[in-house]
């Protein structure tokens, strides 16, 4: 079992905290959550990667977990972009870029900006034109965090209701995702990333449609079979923007499938490490 060492690295005028796992002077693989999540949720993936010799870094986006908050309060995408430039720019050598959700999106964004660095770019469960439907139950999810939880099973609840995760059968593991204050339970971020100005507001689809026809380095997107966020049309307009996309299919699961386990995501992944960023 490879032991993470807690680091930091500069974003765009604040500090990201990362989780790295194997050796440094490796290919560095670069993980980014999603809203709401924590750099934890990449742990397993990060810790095969290293395995097999890569340098596994898994990042909270700013204003989550350990980062640091935006003391402008700046939350939109191309903020996130920007963090993502930076830990690129502070990293030698060749990287590879993987994001879920908000984390994916950051990562095309910030990525798309350094095709000489960025050897590949995977993405689970996100594209530039997304199902509004789908993205009102992530709104759901956040309004209904606002005033915390009395409880970690009521935290647990909403992760389920909301987001469609598998109800958890031990909470236990949410504690360390969450902060105490005048005796409520509240998910460790900055209450102003959930705004409404900035959960997809009109400047995140053209933010996310430039990088989509900018980028070029390899882009692997991992759909959810039962995504309510991406759907079939989103990923053929996805791929009518970005020539060299590769689409696979994640069967039987829904938006939010990295989770806290995604060990099966790591083997895609290694996969096309082995082919664009080869050891």
């Amino acid at each position: 079992m490879i032991t993470p060492k807690r680091i930091s690295l500069p974003g765009d005028g604040l500090e990201m905290v990362a989780d790295a796992y194997g050796d440094p002077a490796a290919p560095a693989v670069c993980f980014f959550h999603g809203g709401g999540q924590s750099r934890r949720s990449w742990a397993g993936s990060a810790r095969h990667v290293a395995q097999a010799g890569y340098y596994g870094l898994t990042f909270d986006l700013r204003g989550h977990g350990d980062s640091g908050w935006a003391s402008d309060g700046d939350y939109l995408l191309e903020a996130y972009g920007r963090d993502v430039e930076a830990i690129i720019q502070a990293i030698e050598g060749p990287l590879a870029l993987v994001g879920a959700s908000r984390g994916g999106q950051s990562a095309l964004v910030g990525g798309s900006h350094h095709p000489d660095r960025v050897r590949l770019i995977m993405l689970a469960d996100v594209a530039p034109y997304m199902v509004d439907t789908g993205v009102d139950e992530i709104r759901g999810f956040f309004r209904a965090s606002d005033s915390g939880f009395a409880s970690l099973e009521d935290a647990a609840d909403a992760l389920h209701v909301h987001l469609g995760q598998p109800r958890l059968p031990n909470v236990s593991g949410l504690a360390k995702s969450m902060r105490e204050e005048d005796g409520r339970l509240f998910w460790h971020w900055d209450p102003r990333t959930t705004a409404p100005e900035f959960l997809h507001p009109p400047s995140e689809g053209e933010t996310l449609i430039a990088a989509a026809r900018r980028v070029k380095s390899p882009l692997i997107l991992v759909k959810a079979e039962l995504s309510d966020i991406v759907s079939d049309e989103s990923v053929k307009r996805f791929h009518a923007l970005t020539p060299q996309l590769h689409v696979e299919i994640a069967r039987g699961v829904g938006h939010m499938f990295t989770g806290d386990r995604n060990d099966a995501f790591a083997e895609r992944l290694l996969h096309h490490l082995a082919i664009h960023m080869p050891l």
